[in-house]
């Protein structure tokens, strides 16, 4: 199904925010920090895989997603569209079928047995690859599938987050060391503002939470965390 609306941007970045926290997917915990595999302590936590168990608001993020590339990236730039194992595969999917591409999904590693692929499904040689991701923090994982599809002779220059952190420099630095163009649809700072406007937090934890937002390893370093971010 081709069918796009092109929704105002910030229109899109706050309904999404609104859209993650009706399905409670967004966390917040100042005063019990949430300790990441990074090391990192942090008093926000979010889980947008829960996106694919409410089929309205998941089409609606689609045509959102639709959109943004279509608007940002050109409307005949891509040959497929990728998810990254495991929580792009769906998203991928959901993409595809809207915009009328082929699919594919790569895995973190070779699979170590049969072909050993790393790639999985048709992907011809030159071929122009959108990679999809529910969130990127620093653009970590996403550049192991976006390495792996380059080395399979897929060409990558653009990739898009559902949720993009937008909090790390570093995170900025990555991709365009990579050359790669981050798209998004909402970050943080949506998901703040409509906790802010719907008060759904006492002053205090909004308060730590900006805070955090505005200098994250600092907060993690008062916090017992990680002062540096591992790329």
């Amino acid at each position: 199904m081709i069918q796009t609306t092109f929704t105002d941007r910030n229109v899109m970045a706050e309904l999404m925010a609104k859209m993650l926290w009706e399905i409670g997917a967004v966390h917040f915990s100042a005063d019990k920090p949430y300790k990441f595999s990074s090391g990192m302590m942090s008093p926000v936590y979010i889980d947008c895989r829960k996106l694919i168990s409410y089929p309205r608001i998941r089409s609606a993020v689609m045509d959102f997603a639709a959109a943004t590339i279509m608007r940002d990236a050109g409307f005949e730039k891509f040959d497929c569209i990728a998810g990254g194992e495991t929580a792009g595969i769906p998203f991928a999917a959901f993409l595809a079928e809207r915009m009328g591409l082929p699919m594919i999904y790569c895995r973190k590693k070779p699979k170590g047995h049969g072909r050993n692929a790393q790639i999985e499904g048709h992907m011809p040689e030159g071929a122009r690859v959108l990679v999809i991701e529910d969130l990127t923090t620093a653009g970590g994982s996403m550049f192991t599938f976006i390495d792996a599809i380059r080395a399979a002779g897929g060409i990558v220059d653009h990739g898009i987050a559902l949720f993009y952190y937008g909090i790390y420099p570093e995170a900025e630095q990555r991709f365009a060391n990579g050359n790669v163009q981050l798209h998004h649809i909402s970050t943080w700072r949506n998901v703040l503002a409509v906790a802010r406007e719907q008060k759904l937090f006492d002053d205090k934890t909004l308060s730590e939470v900006e805070s955090f937002l505005n200098a994250p390893l600092e907060w993690s370093g008062r916090n017992g965390g990680v002062t540096e971010l591992s790329l």
